[in-house]
């Protein structure tokens, strides 16, 4: 919440001011008579009209309270508003083929990458980041954005189920995850773009061979870290309708080493969350460069509510007054 007319809020200060002077001045502007002794009234008891005597005064505090904070004018914002801001451009390719359901990092090798991917989001606060999935076919899960919480959002929703039903075609087209990847970060103008490229398997589908795709990116000024995830064991675990059973290991680390040294980028064998999250630390090394982000605000006011209550105030005020603790001179 903001306040349009800020300056309306120094009000308080001569608010304060007369609270100040109730305290110590208030109680000879109450009715007396003096007497020789006040032993007669000792025993009697207190009614509850006199714990209300001071109540009309706090009443009155809040309702000028309410009235200030209205000509206060509080708002909630939610407007366009343009700024400049460091960053890079980073898009993420992520392997959600079958494989990637392979436990040997838990619970899973997609999930464990979805977390601390998710951390690596959460962090680079005004960097453009968008994210690709592949598997034997590529396709942008989520354009570069600087709305995180949106990216998230869609990160969480990837599974391998897209490839296990048959909504695309199973399989490791590490060529087209990059090409994919490229094609959003083209027309980048950040000085800095990256393609995080995090895969489990071999090569075996796709009309782009890697080596292309990395030909590609190197054109456009743009680096690749890729990622070989699974244990360096030569099985891992994996879930099938016939309960767990061990699969071979085959990572084409070759063609992702390849892929990193062409492109001015660093090759990571990820065999547990900790060596995810080390690629994460050579980024943060990386040039950042000025970009131009737009934000929606709109300005909603919100005086209703501090009006009414106001006028309840001062209403509850007027009855006690006229009432239960009336005076009679």
């Amino acid at each position: 919440m903001i306040f349009s007319d800020i300056a309306y809020l120094l009000l308080f200060i001569p608010l304060m001011a007369y609270v100040l002077w109730y305290i110590l001045m208030g109680h000879r502007l109450k009715p007396s008579m003096k007497v020789s002794t006040t032993l007669p009234f000792a025993g009697r008891i207190k009614s509850f009209r006199n714990y209300l005597v001071h109540v009309p005064f706090m009443l009155r505090v809040l309702t000028l309270s309410m009235i200030i904070i209205v000509l206060a004018r509080p708002q909630t914002v939610d407007s366009w508003e343009e700024k400049d801001v460091e960053g890079i451009d980073i898009m993420l390719a992520t392997d959600v083929s079958t494989s990637m359901l392979a436990m040997d990092l838990q619970p899973n090798r997609l999930e464990a990458s979805k977390d601390v991917a998710k951390v690596f989001i959460a962090g680079r606060e005004n960097d453009n980041i968008g994210l690709t999935i592949f598997a034997g076919e590529s396709f942008t899960q989520c354009p570069l954005t600087t709305d995180h919480n949106a990216l998230t959002n869609m990160l969480s929703a990837v599974d391998c189920d897209i490839a296990a039903k048959g909504i695309i075609d199973d399989g490791t087209a590490i060529g087209m995850g990059i090409a994919n990847s490229v094609l959003r970060l083209k027309d980048s103008q950040a000085k800095s773009k990256v393609i995080i490229l995090l895969t489990d398997g071999v090569n075996n589908r796709g009309e782009i061979a890697p080596e292309s795709a990395a030909e590609m990116a190197k054109e456009f000024g743009i680096r690749i870290y890729t990622i070989g995830v699974g244990t360096d064991k030569k099985e891992a675990p994996y879930p099938t309708p016939y309960g767990v059973q061990n699969v071979p290991v085959e990572i084409d680390e070759a063609t992702l080493q390849n892929i990193a040294s062409v492109t001015g980028g660093k090759y990571f064998r990820a065999t547990d969350k900790q060596s995810l999250s080390a690629i994460y630390s050579e980024i943060d090394t990386l040039e950042r460069t000025k970009l131009n982000v737009q934000e929606y605000k709109e300005h909603e006011e919100l005086y209703q509510l501090f009006a009414l209550a106001a006028v309840l105030f001062m209403l509850l005020e007027i009855v006690l007054r006229y009432t239960i603790i009336r005076r009679i001179p």
